[in-house]
């Protein structure tokens, strides 16, 4: 499977970015998340989910700012609301084949077997 994030950018603190990740194929039957690096840290969990949704489970840090959604099968989208600076980081999705429309929730980076290449999105305060 190969992934491809995009939609990072540069955005004063307060401000909106939505990202995509477009599959080469069909997300369902996948676990799939959306992680993110911050400089010299490691990577950590944004929001990890299901095709069904059923298993949408979001990190503290961003729960009630940060919303996961779906576009065609094969794209995702993360609606980043109220950026703060400490959001900001490069962005990664990831997926890996459960085989089910509702994988129960995976939220190490380890668990995932395929990766995209990652977008930055930088918050200025």
């Amino acid at each position: 499977v190969q992934l491809q994030a995009s939609g990072g950018g540069s955005v004063q603190a307060g401000g909106s970015l939505r990202l995509s990740c477009t599959a080469s194929r069909a997300f369902s039957g996948y676990n799939m998340g959306w992680f993110r690096q911050p400089p010299g840290k490691e990577r950590e969990f944004v929001v990890v989910d299901n095709w069904s949704g059923s298993s949408t489970s979001y990190a503290d840090s961003v729960k009630g700012r940060f919303t996961i959604s779906k576009g065609a099968k094969n794209t995702i989208y993360l609606q980043m609301d109220s950026l703060k600076s400490e959001d900001t980081a490069v962005y990664f999705c990831a997926v890996k084949w459960c085989g089910s429309l509702r994988c129960s929730p995976k939220f190490q980076v380890e668990e995932y077997t395929y990766w995209g290449q990652g977008t930055q999105v930088t918050v200025s305060s």
